[in-house]
């Protein structure tokens, strides 16, 4: 039992304006509340399993509704704090949007998500998080607790729009009127009955750039996302060969993709990071696909170390590549000798899964 009472109403208050004043100094953003009730979550997420749109993302479907229910996952839980942290490097400038779309049409070039170019968010906010319960335990003793960043079986979405922190976008991620999208989140569950913050409302209006944007056509309309058809999670979650007709739209993205984000209006109020954390590593912003390609697995767990990345393991980073310099063909660089030379020296990998990739991008070289 919480050393907080639910008849404490000032306290409880004052402890959520205190909740939220920490959590400033511990670099989120942006701090709030939300009550558990995802009912009306409930049905949208039956169907999308049902038809099938997570794709291999088996965990997806692995816990049924408990996903939206979190009193479930952690009995005596009476509201979830809400949290975001801005992971746009501060090295990017004003023109990040553009830079990174002269990256997508420059036939050399190693588009990784900018998310992904740091540290693994989920160990820098699980942390953060963490630190944040602690300070509410010092303050108000035991209370019941769990700390939840992309990591288990919780809708985080719907828990951060019922919050304030933002709305959902057409392309199904959180948009902030003052953030954009370019942000991660995270959730502490709690048995606390904290004064809830109220939604922000929608604000897309008859935008639909995300949808226009999306390489693959995965966006099927407002809120629809079929995930088989979405580059993150062909070059992230798939454990196999990409489907061939879908490989020309990857294009040079080798992990993860930006693309709805970047069209999108809103994101021209992306903060930038206040934790170095997400400073590019490894010169990930920047980086060319031959020099990606030739690196060995050990020389890729070693510079992966840390990242995000580094969960995909060499095979599928070398896959993804391949498709990318396949793909250098269509953006001019067709028969480029140094892209060929990369692909000839792993033309008898000894994964079949890569080989398949490698000769497909030769093949596109004629």
């Amino acid at each position: 039992m919480s050393a907080v009472s639910p008849g404490s109403v000032n306290n409880l208050v004052e402890l959520a304006a205190s909740i939220k004043e920490w959590g400033g100094e511990l670099g989120f953003a942006e701090v709030r509340v939300a009550d558990v009730d995802l009912s009306a979550a409930e049905a949208g997420l039956q169907a999308w399993l049902d038809a099938g749109m997570h794709g291999e993302m088996d965990y997806m479907a692995a816990h049924g509704m408990k996903r939206a229910r979190p009193a479930e996952l952690v009995p005596g839980t009476v509201r979830a704090i809400t949290a975001r942290m801005n992971y746009l490097p501060q090295s990017a400038g004003e023109d990040w949007r553009e830079r990174e779309a002269a990256r997508l049409a420059d036939p050399s070039a190693a588009v990784v998500s900018i998310y992904a170019r740091g540290r693994d968010y989920h160990k820098v906010i699980r942390a953060r998080l963490q630190q944040l319960a602690d300070r509410i335990q010092a303050a108000i003793g035991p209370f019941g607790y769990r700390v939840f960043t992309d990591s288990a079986p919780v809708m985080e979405l719907p828990l951060a729009e019922k919050s304030g922190l933002g709305w959902r976008g057409k392309h199904t991620l959180l948009l902030s009127r003052s953030a954009g999208s370019m942000f991660f989140m995270g959730e502490i569950l709690v048995d606390l009955p904290l004064p809830v913050d109220e939604p922000t409302g929608a604000h897309c209006g008859q935008c639909g750039a995300c949808i226009t944007a999306c390489p693959t056509q995965a966006i099927l309309g407002p809120g629809r996302l079929d995930a088989r058809r979405c580059i993150s999670y062909l070059t992230i979650e798939l454990k196999g060969a990409i489907p061939e007709e879908l490989r020309p739209l990857v294009g040079n993205r080798v992990y993860g993709c930006d693309d709805c984000q970047t069209a999108c209006p809103w994101n021209k109020f992306a903060q930038r990071a206040t934790l170095p954390d997400f400073d590019e590593r490894h010169g990930l912003g920047a980086a060319g696909m031959v020099e990606l390609f030739g690196w060995s697995e050990e020389e890729f767990n070693r510079r992966m170390e840390g990242s995000p990345i580094r969960r995909i393991g060499h095979e599928r980073w070398l896959r993804n590549i391949a498709v990318g310099l396949g793909n250098a063909a269509a953006l001019g660089a067709r028969g480029d000798a140094a892209i060929v030379a990369a692909l000839e020296a792993r033309r008898d990998h000894p994964s079949e899964l890569v080989r398949e990739h490698v000769e497909w991008a030769l093949a596109r070289h004629g």
